[in-house]
């Protein structure tokens, strides 16, 4: 299937799970209320994937982000109103918005149909995002259900929560340790989500473009993304594949291209250079299989941080909107 033209993508980028603590959420929560929830989700999910390949990548990212801020309650889906500015207008998160969005609405809407005011938004997003993974090639972990929707979201309050695209290791590793992951956890999980993701091409044009060129990067890769981003001041949508070589499939190859100097953004590059980063990209670049099974411990850890239940959040009958609005 055709990329969309619009982005011209480049093609050619553990500890224990923390324990339940929160005894509302079950792996049978919808059994009674919502039986053919998975599988509405499964079928809308595949179906979305199948029309705009960058679905997966948008929904993991929004994801992460979702969770970094105040945990995983779905508060980045909410709009802004004109006495509130949401966590979507935060500079980081303005990107988020297409794909990601749109494959979650368009499940919120069909288990409305089905179960009106039943199934969160935060478990949407949650269990959108594993689908869409496994989809690719990645693994299957499981995940609780019960989730809770936040009904603040606040753009003020995602300052410093996430990592920016030339972040150096220190700050990567002080954002990923305030969510309680350990220094490999976060290798896998930049890993795991950069293996099928892709980034505008401002975001690392300071690498590519001007007198002296990012050392640390192949120059055969800047080459590429010179042509490619030339008129990216002009085309905000122009973007790169983070993994260039396999980006359509959820694969361990990211971590082989750091070591040959093909990190799209500083960022990553620069876990390769890191005495405490490099042991790990070292080890998922030769372990495909370490790679997968760490990633999704790391994923079903991520899945319950700061979550919602009982009388702490609410069901959305909007993703973007809290229901008193």
């Amino acid at each position: 299937m055709a990329l969309p033209i619009l982005l011209l993508l480049l093609v050619s980028s553990f500890s224990s799970i923390i324990p339940f603590s929160h005894s509302a959420l079950t792996v049978d929560y919808y059994s009674k209320t919502c039986p053919n929830f998975q599988q509405i989700l499964m079928e809308i999910v595949q179906k979305k994937q199948q029309e705009s390949p960058t679905t997966a990548a948008a929904v993991l990212r929004l994801f992460y982000h979702d969770c970094a801020v105040n945990g995983c309650d779905a508060s980045v889906l909410i709009k802004s109103t004109a006495f509130n500015k949401a966590e979507i207008e935060d500079e980081v998160n303005l990107s988020l918005a297409g794909d990601g969005f749109d494959v979650i609405q368009r499940a919120k809407t069909a288990l409305e149909l089905q179960c009106p005011t039943t199934v969160s938004c935060s478990d949407i997003l949650a269990v959108a995002t594993r689908n869409l993974i496994v989809q690719l090639g990645g693994p299957y972990y499981d995940l609780r259900f019960g989730r809770k929707d936040g009904v603040v979201s606040l753009a003020s309050g995602v300052t410093g929560k996430l990592p920016r695209a030339n972040s150096t290791v220190d700050r990567i590793i002080d954002a990923f340790q305030a969510l309680g992951f350990t220094v490999p956890e976060t290798v896998v999980l930049i890993g795991g989500g950069h293996t099928i993701g892709f980034a505008h091409c401002k975001e690392f044009a300071d690498r590519i473009f001007g007198s002296t060129p990012d050392p640390t990067m192949n120059p055969k890769l800047i080459g590429r993304l010179q042509t490619l981003c030339a008129d990216y001041k002009n085309n905000t949508g122009m973007a790169a594949f983070l993994d260039p070589m396999s980006p359509g499939t959820f694969d361990n190859t990211f971590f082989r291209n750091l070591r040959n100097g093909l990190g799209v953004l500083a960022s990553d590059q620069r876990l390769m250079g890191d005495g405490r980063t490099r042991p790990f990209v070292e080890k998922y670049a030769k372990d495909a299989a370490a790679f997968a099974n760490n990633f999704g411990r790391a994923m079903e850890k991520l899945s319950v941080y700061g979550v919602k239940t009982g009388e702490e959040g609410e069901v959305r009958r909007r993703c973007d909107l809290p229901n008193n609005q």
